[in-house]
């Protein structure tokens, strides 16, 4: 019978101290989503208390299915009681499933940072885990700087892990902090620590100092770890964290993993592992590592030669791991059948059921991989690609059309004679064939928040499905190494209804960061009109399936 592993990701907060790194809570609710339909165990949104994003955060639960939404937080003060110190009781009373607490294991850091003695903290570690159990949370311990503990003194780096596990702790986690613990050293140490608690409850959560996080990882579930904590992509404060996205894979595909021990990511969840890397980064707003192990655009990657033809009739003597096994693809000759395997589990989500083996289907695939080519991206933007697939396939009506627009930026002195910045946008539209056309202006603070006012401003008789609907956040990337304004831009667009809470994204991509711009706006209220199913006159529906081809320039696909 296989073990149990436990998969615990820290990406919402070791994620967080990563330079140039800054989530909003709605970043975190879509990120925690993702990891949750990947099948990971726990998800760890942040400290409440400790900063306004992580407290309105963890004011609502984000109603994950699979994976326990925890909370990260310290141990009691020394010298307070529980109910006395107000970081342990902002984790009690957050909406959190579980409570991971921090506290020191290095005696050292006990004299020297705390300035407490060493039975005062174990005090704490023991009324701490016992608070968050006694509140019917799951408790465990972050045991920071474990390891050079251990190194320092073993005997009370022991005796905290100890006292968690006897106070109640689900999981003793062990840290190696600093990140400069090797394998071999992970693997002796450990050994000793599950003399003392078992392996069942322990957990490793390493950083990256030494390029050595996932294998510490590895070793230390080999060493008798049931828990591995690490990030999605490997974010993390100076070098990052254990990365999940290479730790998962091998845990389900390498036979000596694969055949003792089980995770909650099924074979079919890991399929959705490459997306998920990626909508991390487009959330980010930063480009995907090329060269990242299982998920990277080059993991599969095989210049033309004797490789690129063998590769082909033999891909499993090539490849450790099939790219289909983890979502990505082959960059030698891209299979059309597995092309056309995604496009339709795409179509199956959206709930379009078409034939296979629709030629269509073959039109979409080559679609997208030449919008691809120009720079389009829809991981990140299932809504434009949604509109681009029932596009294509005669779906989508046209429901307006945009004959022209105007954007008007001036820097002015207003009436108290400050300088200022003033956009203005005029957009003259065409609803449905009609042939009186709608002008309408709307300043804005931008040019793109001006265009965006003056679209939703007046669309007749389809007003009443976009009042709504708001442009919540706004992403630009340059994709090419042109210099200067030549450079090619994509632009990502995030929207939402107020009224139902609904968010989708939508993609851009032009040389005019305005019309990229422009072009992403269009999907958004495009993609709203069709989930909405706005009623529209059959024969001009009929009519904008024919015209499929001026949909990106004039309204709909």
């Amino acid at each position: 019978m296989k073990q149990r592993l436990y998969l615990f990701d820290t990406t919402l907060r070791d994620g967080a101290q990563t330079t140039g790194v800054d989530f909003t809570v709605a970043d975190k609710r879509r990120i925690a989503q993702v990891l949750d339909e990947l099948g990971l165990d726990y998800v760890e949104g942040g400290y409440p208390g400790a900063n306004n994003t992580d407290t309105a955060f963890f004011a609502k639960s984000p109603g994950l299915q699979t994976a326990m939404f925890t909370a990260f937080g310290m141990t009691k003060r020394a010298g307070r009681s529980v109910g006395n110190d107000p970081g342990l009781q902002a984790l009690l009373q957050s909406k959190a499933d579980a409570v991971c607490l921090v506290a020191k294991s290095w005696d050292y850091h006990v004299r020297v940072a705390l300035g407490i003695s060493n039975e005062e903290n174990i005090a704490s570690v023991r009324q701490s885990i016992a608070a968050v159990v006694a509140s019917g949370r799951e408790a465990m311990l972050d045991c920071e700087h474990f390891f050079d503990g251990f190194k320092g003194n073993p005997n009370y780096a022991l005796e905290v892990a100890r006292t968690a596990y006897e106070a109640g702790a689900r999981w003793v986690v062990l840290c190696d902090t600093n990140g400069g613990t090797l394998p071999h050293e992970i693997g002796a140490i450990i050994a000793e620590v599950t003399k003392f608690v078992p392996g069942d409850h322990l957990g490793i959560h390493t950083h990256n100092d030494t390029e050595n996080a996932v294998a510490n990882s590895l070793m230390a579930v080999r060493a008798g770890c049931r828990q591995i904590q690490g990030t999605l992509n490997g974010l993390g404060e100076r070098c990052g964290n254990a990365n999940l996205t290479s730790i998962i894979p091998t845990l389900l595909l390498k036979s000596e993993f694969a055949d003792r021990f089980e995770t909650g990511v099924t074979p079919a969840r890991l399929t959705k592992l490459t997306h998920a890397s990626r909508v991390l980064d487009e959330i980010l707003n930063r480009a995907p590592n090329r060269h990242a192990p299982y998920v990277g655009e080059s993991a599969f990657a095989t210049k033309a030669g004797i490789h690129a033809s063998a590769i082909l009739k033999e891909p499993q003597t090539y490849e450790h791991v099939s790219p289909a096994a983890v979502g990505n693809r082959r960059n030698v000759m891209v299979s059309k059948q597995a092309g056309k395997s995604n496009v339709l589990d795409a179509l199956e989500r959206f709930g379009v059921h078409v034939d296979p083996s629709d030629p269509r289907i073959t039109t979409l695939l080559d679609e997208v991989k030449s919008r691809e080519a120009m720079g389009y991206a829809y991981e990140a933007a299932e809504a434009s690609f949604e509109l681009l697939a029932r596009g294509i396939l005669g779906t989508v009506p046209r429901y307006f059309s945009v004959d022209s627009f105007r954007v008007m930026v001036e820097r002015r002195h207003n009436a108290r004679g400050e300088l200022t910045t003033v956009s203005q946008a005029i957009v003259k539209v065409f609803i449905d064939g009609d042939s009186e056309a709608l002008w309408s202006v709307a300043e804005g603070n931008g040019p793109v928040n001006a265009l965006d006012s003056a679209l939703r401003k007046d669309l007749g008789r389809y007003q009443k499905h976009i009042d709504g609907v708001e442009l919540v956040d706004y992403k630009v990337r340059i994709l090419t190494g042109m210099p200067g304004t030549d450079a090619v831009t994509r632009v990502l667009v995030e929207s939402l209804d107020t009224t139902t809470g609904e968010r989708w994204f939508t993609v851009g991509v032009s040389p005019n960061i305005i019309d990229a711009s422009f072009e992403a706006l269009l999907d958004s209220i495009n993609f709203k009109l069709v989930r909405d199913h706005a009623a529209i006159d059959m024969q001009l529906n009929k009519k904008s399936a024919a015209e499929h081809g001026m949909f990106r320039e004039a309204a709909a696909d």
